[in-house]
């Protein structure tokens, strides 16, 4: 699959805009003309996530994160799990709004243009204790959050600070949450967990949809199989990986999944009047980045850049980036590379800013959406620099 599909854009097909859309699109064709940027028909971002997503929340709950986190975009550390932005950062650059403050950060948040409920270590159903030994903060206590935030503005005489009581009608709603599940059932895992898994998550949307929700984005997992941390943890041989360098079973297992989360997004979709639940397939994104780096700009793919040992890889579960350990009495150190924007992998477990700038140029060329949704009719984009 290329991403060369994502540089043009194709006409709507009306029969295949879900309901909600058209809501959307009345309201915008109609709305007088404006010329500022930002915009938008959506005025906040509410996420649900794990790492991936996450823009301070952990670090807020577990302080403090370390360099070189954040040193391309931000030059110290700023609570991302990368050298720089995340997708959900550029996502809200793409609409006009500011980066979402973490729910958790108590010094500094601002909450007028939608919050950031994504730590790292969550998991959909699990509570992340039995991940990671530190993350409490699974997708329900996320909802929970949500819902406390919205009880208080209803509460509260308006702020500065807090969203406006109309604007959950008007959000978009992002997930991007169940990597860490996966990692805890395997590739051997009970389908019926990762049934539960899709269904939990659809379940948080319909408590969403009942307190006003109407546009939600899902982003389907990443193929795991072509992480370093997947490829240095599982013991593999030659005939376990495909041509690319990734592990067939594990990148297949994923296959499922997302084709399991797809169709329970699509059953919700149908119980759901005026509302757009949009299945995003950052999957085939990453994939092709993978598979072929070096037509993007990259030099290494299945090379970690914060890492320690080298090699193919250059990932020590021993080790994380940014950290140093005595190991059979060498102290080891997880540094980072000079040039994060010539790899697709920051530490072996997420994404360079470079990679996820390509990810978000993506979405948001409107090809990856299921149904399809028209973003870029309902916002003037902002161009992604």
């Amino acid at each position: 699959m290329s991403l060369r599909k994502a540089e043009s854009h194709s006409g709507l097909r009306p029969s295949l805009v879900p309901p909600g859309v058209f809501f959307f699109l009345l309201i915008f064709l109609y709305l007088p003309a404006k010329t500022t940027e930002a915009d938008c028909s959506f005025p906040a971002i509410f996420n649900f996530g794990d790492s991936n997503s996450d823009t301070g929340g952990f670090w807020a709950a577990f302080p403090a994160q370390r360099a070189p986190f954040g040193m391309t975009y931000f030059k110290k550390p700023a609570g991302r799990a990368s050298d720089g932005r995340a997708v959900i950062d550029f996502l809200a650059q793409a609409l006009g709004l500011p980066f979402l403050s973490p729910y958790l950060q108590s010094i500094g948040s601002n909450f007028s243009h939608g919050a950031n409920f994504a730590t790292a270590s969550s998991t959909v159903l699990l509570p992340s204790l039995f991940v990671t030994g530190i993350s409490p903060f699974s997708l329900a206590i996320q909802l929970n959050q949500m819902n406390e935030l919205r009880v208080r503005v209803f509460e509260m005489s308006p702020q500065d600070y807090l969203p406006s009581k109309g604007i959950f009608a008007k959000a978009l709603y992002t997930f991007d949450i169940g990597q860490n599940d996966f990692a805890y059932i395997g590739i051997g895992g009970d389908k019926q967990f990762l049934s539960q898994v899709a269904n939990q998550i659809a379940w948080t949307i319909k408590e969403l949809y009942n307190n006003g929700g109407r546009t939600f984005m899902v982003f389907n997992l990443a193929p795991l199989g072509c992480f370093p941390s997947t490829l240095t943890l599982l013991p593999h041989n030659e005939s376990d990986l495909d041509e690319y360098g990734c592990l067939i079973s594990y990148n297949n297992a994923i296959l499922d999944y997302n084709q399991l989360l797809k169709e329970t997004l699509q059953q919700t979709q149908s119980e759901l009047q005026n509302a757009s639940v949009i299945y995003v397939d950052t999957h085939s994104v990453k994939l092709e980045v993978f598979q072929h780096p070096k037509k993007y700009g990259f030099i290494y793919g299945t090379k970690a850049c914060c890492g320690s040992g080298g090699g193919s890889y250059n990932y020590n579960p021993q080790v994380f980036c940014g950290n140093n350990k005595i190991i059979n009495g060498i102290n080891v150190t997880a540094s980072a590379c000079s040039d994060p924007q010539n790899y697709v992998s920051w530490d072996g477990v997420h994404a360079t800013e470079a990679t996820n700038k390509i990810i978000i140029r993506a979405i948001l060329s409107g090809s990856y959406f299921d149904p399809p949704f028209p973003l870029s009719h309902l916002c003037n984009l902002k161009p992604i620099c």
